[in-house]
């Protein structure tokens, strides 16, 4: 900005000076009855005359909550103390939080809460006193959108439009998330100048995965030459897979004989190495260079891009061809023996074993990463992987190279009042390189294509997966089912949580031929199926209710109809159900009957966990379950826009089995958002409390469409805490981002103690894995107690909490000890 003649004189120097002085305060944190005192501030006298600008409906509800603006914690001697610091021209603020913090006993069942007066003050300061010409809301998301109000067309008296003055609005977003950017486009008129994912790599096996990987190596080199080593080998592996929780975490059970142990092992191990994670994070106006680049390629060329052939296939899958591998590494078993031929490039590259499957493709992925990276060159008969090489290096390389200076350009030139560029958005990893470069407004997709007949495909397999590991589970097929569903992730899909519900039903959404655009629906016949029809109840989230309210109408319509068929109960729960409910009752009873689409009430948004979770303001886990109910009870379709159903959700969730959430891409994971156990954790909850018993709840991975990946939640924890949350890579690649790095670590931990409270899926393992490879290491201890103290805190307090309320029985004595002596040193009761 200094470069482009903004006047920012005495701006802090780099990040880690800026977080330094914004964390000296004032900051939202209220340490005490008084606040932090501040050099911005806005005087009462003056927000009471701009208070009164505001429509009287505004002032209402703001006065009935809060109180009188005197009485608000962030007023003292007659002014606000903004958290706010001033540059000359520049001001950098921290965005006021909406109110759930200031009293969240009785806020947290309240889905509308209006912001408290500082919050207001906080707005009318830039565009009063201040001036701004233009405010940037950097960080990914901001509460502004989402204060009550209508969807879109906002009137004056919706919440993000009395708070919001008319100023030029930019707003950086990252690139694949097009459903919070749009929200901010609809409701606060944000020109998006959208920004790269974090760089991309494979997770590998580091410590005792490595060592559990050499043993296996050696038992199964024992069983071929020297059988008498095979009891001691088993012995240790046994020992180890004991002591780090990897037993349960692979499913392994007492009456698994040794081959079957291994063979689980084995292909947990694999599903660790291949899983892909975030090697650091993004630097807006920076692109990735060197090795991550190198790998963020790889991991964008990984899957089909266009039509999938020629230059747009996978990279593995055009060196499995021309290497004449005869199997499809995106579609694969990893623990099947690999009997195919042994190409002398993939012998040479690990001088490690090649047993199995999974080995082939590790083999091809480090293959692919070196023949980017340029230490390999490629043989000149691999024709297929030439081509895709030249579409790397002529496409993909220079649009990844160029999203720094185009995020950076974009910027600056909104701020300039000039043309943004339109761009694409998704998933740049799920087959979506045009979103490059980055540094677009982006935009998202023709709601009435959705879900599109890639997005079918998918659903129909997945559907059929997920039924049949229920069956294999617990021995019946899935009745009744409850899904959740994200508008962000049903425009980077194209409808895939859709498809998969209608499926589940027997329900084939039908297309015009020239437009594309969804018609209506048929229903498939119950002996096409080979299995039942699945009662699903679909729980919307609160923008998938503005942006697809005819998705809405679809799946509601398709449930009507199943519900009405004449099939036998063995055939169709969903019509069995709603005709017990019934009996005869008439329309009105079929109406309520059926419906199996709910969320948030209208102008409300999430599922109301966060609150109490992070003020410990919860008992148990009914108390969850209560809040989730109380913001998810809003039944939408056959002309209900938000009817008031809370009892008539609890009915549904009482005979639901199982509990689904979908993952679309790996450029993030369930434990890096609350809102997965918000509204995964919370909908399981909720099931556990209306039914009396523990639903199946799973987590399934959507991100390679070819071959949809169905987990238990339980599972996928697992994975993500070996692969990502305790793996020296992920570590390493936080550590070089300071403070946000460390508040990346605190988050995670966070989040993981959301999944513990709503569902009981962390196992003790889990967190003690975090405990030792964290606090315990004096090398990440430093880092935390360096860059980010109060994440440490944070972290050990946390840690603290899942003891306190039983949800961790640490292995070690000590562990305990350490953290209560850790949080007594900073005053922590």
């Amino acid at each position: 900005m200094k470069g482009a003649g903004y006047r920012v004189d005495g701006v802090p120097f780099d990040g880690a000076e800026l977080i330094g002085t914004l964390m000296a305060g004032p900051t939202n944190r209220r340490d005490g009855p008084s606040p932090q005192l501040s050099d911005v501030t806005i005087s009462l006298d003056t927000y009471r005359e701009r208070f009164e600008t505001l429509p009287m409906g505004v002032r209402e509800k703001v006065l009935d909550r809060w109180g009188q603006p005197e009485g608000d914690p962030f007023v003292s001697k007659g002014v606000f103390h903004l958290s706010v610091h001033r540059w000359d021209n520049l001001a950098i603020g921290i965005q006021p939080t909406r109110g759930y913090d200031i009293d969240p006993a009785t806020s947290y069942h309240d889905p509308d809460l209006v912001p408290p007066h500082a919050y207001l003050a906080f707005y009318m300061w830039l565009s009063g006193p201040f001036d701004a010409h233009a405010v940037i809301h950097l960080g990914k998301h901001g509460n502004l959108e989402w204060l009550p109000g209508k969807a879109l067309a906002l009137s004056s008296s919706c919440f993000p439009e009395a708070a919001f003055a008319p100023l030029p609005h930019l707003y950086p977003f990252i690139v694949n998330d097009p459903g919070e950017g749009t929200q901010a486009k609809r409701r606060t008129s944000a020109v998006i100048v959208d920004h790269l994912t974090p760089p991309l790599a494979r997770a590998g096996t580091y410590g005792e995965l490595e060592t559990l990987e050499r043993l296996v190596d050696e038992y199964y080199e024992a069983s071929q030459t020297d059988p008498r080593r095979l009891e001691i080998i088993a012995t240790d592996i046994l020992a180890l897979l004991g002591s780090s929780g990897l037993e349960e975490d692979c499913g392994i059970t007492e009456a698994d004989d040794m081959t079957a142990r291994l063979i689980k092992l084995d292909g947990h191990l694999c599903e660790i190495k291949e899983l892909q994670i975030r090697d650091g994070l993004h630097i807006f106006g920076r692109s990735p260079e060197g090795s991550l680049a190198n790998s963020s390629l790889v991991a964008l060329a990984r899957v089909p891009r266009g039509e999938g052939k020629g230059k747009e296939q996978s990279i593995t899958r055009a060196l499995a061809d021309d290497l004449a591998l005869d199997f499809d590494p995106l579609d694969m078993s990893p623990a099947v023996p690999w009997a195919g031929p042994r190409p002398d490039v993939l012998a040479g590259l690990d001088g490690g074993p090649w047993r199995t499957t999974g080995d082939t493709l590790e083999r091809l992925e480090s293959l692919a990463l070196a023949l980017v990276d340029g230490t390999i060159s490629p043989d000149p008969f691999w024709s297929s992987t030439a081509r895709v090489l030249d579409d790397v290096e002529s496409r993909l390389r220079p649009a990844l190279r160029a999203c720094g200076t185009h995020e950076i350009d974009g910027l600056l030139a909104g701020l300039d009042g000039s043309f943004v560029e339109p761009g694409p958005s998704g998933a740049p990893t799920r087959g979506r390189p045009e979103v490059l470069p980055t540094g677009r407004n982006f935009y998202s997709v023709d709601t009435r294509s959705v879900p599109t007949p890639a997005a079918w495909r998918l659903g129909w397999k997945s559907a059929n997966r997920l039924v049949e590991r229920h069956l294999q589970d617990h021995g019946e097929w899935p009745r009744a089912v409850a899904l959740s569903a994200w508008g962000t992730a049903t425009m980077r899909t194209g409808g895939d949580d859709i498809a998969q519900a209608l499926a589940l039903m027997g329900v084939q959404p039908s297309w015009d031929a020239v437009s594309g655009r969804v018609t209506g629906y048929e229903i498939m016949p119950a002996g096409v199926l080979g299995r039942p029809r699945v009662d699903v109840t679909l729980r919307v989230s609160g923008f998938f209710r503005d942006a697809f309210p005819s998705l809405i109408d679809l799946v509601d319509a398709a449930a009507r109809a199943v519900a009405a068929l004449d099939e036998p109960v063995d055939v169709n729960p969903l019509a069995a159900m709603v005709r017990d409910e019934t009996a005869g009752a008439g329309e009105t009873a079929f109406r309520h009957a059926a419906a199996r689409v709910f969320g948030s009430m209208p102008g409300a948004y999430g599922a109301g966990l966060q609150a109490l979770i992070d003020s410990g303001a919860w008992d148990g886990r009914d108390d969850l379950a209560r809040a989730y109910v109380a913001w998810s009870g809003f039944a939408y379709g056959a002309g209900a826009e938000g009817e008031a159903a809370h009892s008539l959700l609890e009915t549904r969730l009482r005979h639901v089995e199982a509990v689904i959430h979908n993952q679309d891409n790996r450029e993030h994971d369930l434990l890096d958002s609350d809102d997965y156990y918000q509204f995964e954790g919370g909908l399981a909850a909720a099931v556990r409390r209306a039914s009396g018993r523990q639903p199946a709840v799973y987590h399934n991975d959507h991100s390679r469409p070819e071959n949809p990946r169905i987990a238990t939640l339980k599972e996928e924890i697992a994975r993500v805490v070996r692969g990502r949350v305790v793996n020296p890579k992920w570590i390493a690649g936080v550590m070089r981002h300071g403070y946000k790095g460390a508040f990346e670590m605190a988050a995670t931990v966070d989040y993981l103690f959301g999944f513990a409270a709503t569902t009981g899926a962390v196992s003790d393992h889990h967190f003690d894995a975090i405990a030792d490879k964290w606090l315990d290491s004096e090398e990440v201890r430093a880092f935390l107690e360096e860059a980010n103290p109060g994440a440490l805190t944070d972290i050990a307090a946390r840690l603290h909490e899942a003891f306190r309320r039983g949800l961790w029985t640490p292995r070690r004595n000590s562990t305990i000890h350490a953290l209560e002596t850790l949080l007594t040193e900073r005053d922590i009761p």
